[in-house]
């Protein structure tokens, strides 16, 4: 089942599967998510979904049960 994916603030949509790892969708959309550890614990690689929760990019995917989702890249000059 495909998924509309809409990055923020750039405003990009792509689709993607159900499970498709996030910093591979960014990525098919030509779009960077920053990424340190890759296991969830620096948070690096944070992104807020439209219903304000935070996630890790680095280990999250496509969740079923949705036909749109929005995604809001963080810019953290840190990382």
């Amino acid at each position: 089942m495909s998924v509309q994916i809409r990055f923020l603030p750039d405003d990009v949509t792509i689709a993607a599967e159900v499970g498709e790892p996030l910093l591979r969708v960014a990525s098919r959309a030509g779009l960077s998510i920053p990424t340190g550890c890759l296991m969830g614990s620096c948070h690096a690689c944070e992104v807020e979904l439209e219903d304000g929760k935070i996630i890790c990019a680095c280990i999250s995917s496509v969740p079923p049960g949705c036909q749109e989702l929005t995604i809001n890249l963080f810019v953290d000059p840190t990382w």
